[in-house]
């Protein structure tokens, strides 16, 4: 859907185990954002990241998802 939709989103999302990330370098504006939560992401604010569970919610973690999930990033793949 963000391939289609909205591909911006799609360059930058990262895929950590079965969750869908989305960073940014600095604060986005407000338009950014609320179509952000409108694809049903929501703001981590202790990992500084915008996070879609893809239906796969799991209480809270310390440790660094990254460190324990696969990740890559789709757009990548989808170029090779």
């Amino acid at each position: 859907m963000l391939h289609q939709q909205a591909p911006r989103f799609w360059e930058l999302a990262q895929v950590v185990g079965q969750w869908v990330w989305i960073q940014f370098e600095e604060k986005q504006p407000p338009q950014i954002t609320a179509a952000l939560s409108q694809f049903g992401f929501h703001w981590n604010r202790k990992r500084q990241t915008w996070q879609h569970p893809c239906g796969q919610f799991t209480t809270g973690s310390r440790r660094d998802p990254r460190d324990k999930y696969q990740t890559y990033f789709p757009a990548d793949a989808k170029a090779a």
